[in-house]
């Protein structure tokens, strides 16, 4: 007589991988619905860096952006990019005609002149970038304060209480230009997404060098506070080892959070979402709310002091 698959001791669905993985994101889901977190009520700003491309850098500050907001927090994302993407995946419009960034560092405009809402949460604002900011980086060099333009639209902006803001995200491009140096000048902490694969630390000396120079000459106060492990895969003994890795050289910076390769990371950008919209029960959105909670909780100010 033919047995079943349970009575012939084949394991049960309950068993498996897959049904393992959906338990722990439910757990893990259930978990974030009970967090409560507490604003410090200073304005955060960062910058979200790597100088080594490809590694989830404007995906990083748009997700944790939108994580943010998700958890109360009010958050204005500065795209610096050229290539607008953090703009698209904020579902704003960043056509030619757009006022943008590049208004307000060229020609002087007030941030509350291009700042527009997401449809995602009334909790998140953009600064878009348009094509025009590709000529930036040339148009800056015979700028009064170039390397204090956006510090000083930020500041004036900030100076209004209605303006209020618990976080500014800058999303800049991977090369150590003028874009990035105005961005290095504005922001107080630097957040760096480090990809789990090979020549993950590729490029980081350099950066950190970029930081301490900024530091020396332009910028006391910016320091390396956040390091996120992104594009995780767990099957693979390498990205074990490059955490590992990161883990034991950046022990107090690097978020206990890992962000996994997900398809719906992926695919968020081209419906104008970020993953918190598109899926928010996937397992990228869960890791990028868990991330966002971390950040809340680590107030480095409280810190140092």
């Amino acid at each position: 007589m033919k047995q079943s698959g349970a009575s012939s001791g084949s394991p049960s669905f309950e068993d498996s991988p897959i049904a393992r993985e959906l338990a722990d994101l439910s757990a893990r889901r259930r978990a974030l619905e009970a967090v409560e977190v507490t604003l410090s009520g200073r304005t955060r700003v960062f910058t979200v860096s790597n100088q080594k491309g490809g590694v989830g850098k404007t995906t990083t500050a748009v997700n944790i952006s939108a994580a943010l907001a998700s958890l109360g927090a009010k958050v204005l994302v500065i795209d610096l990019d050229p290539q607008g993407n953090a703009s698209t995946a904020l579902g704003v419009p960043h056509n030619a005609d757009t006022a943008s960034i590049y208004d307000v560092l060229i020609d002087e405009f007030p941030l509350s002149d291009i700042i527009q809402t997401s449809p995602e949460s009334p909790n998140l604002l953009c600064a878009p970038s348009t094509i025009h900011l590709a000529g930036a980086e040339i148009e800056l060099v015979s700028q009064v304060a170039r390397e204090h333009r956006l510090r000083g639209a930020l500041r004036d902006y900030l100076a209004d209480e209605a303006n209020h803001l618990d976080f500014v995200i800058i999303d800049c491009p991977p090369s150590l230009g003028l874009l990035t140096i105005n961005a290095f000048t504005a922001a107080d902490e630097v957040l760096i997404p480090i990809q789990c694969e090979y020549y993950a630390l590729e490029g980081l000396s350099q950066l950190l060098g970029s930081v301490q120079m900024i530091q020396k000459h332009l910028n006391p106060a910016l320091h390396v506070s956040t390091i996120l492990l992104t594009m995780y895969d767990g099957r693979t003994r390498l990205a074990q080892q490059v955490a590992d890795e990161v883990r034991e050289h950046f022990s107090d910076e690097v978020l206990r959070t890992v962000i996994p390769r997900s398809v719906r990371v992926s695919e968020a950008p081209s419906f104008g979402q970020t993953v918190i919209a598109y899926d928010g029960h996937s397992a990228g959105a869960i890791a990028y709310r868990e991330a966002a909670v971390e950040i809340v909780g680590r107030d480095t100010t409280m810190k140092e002091d």
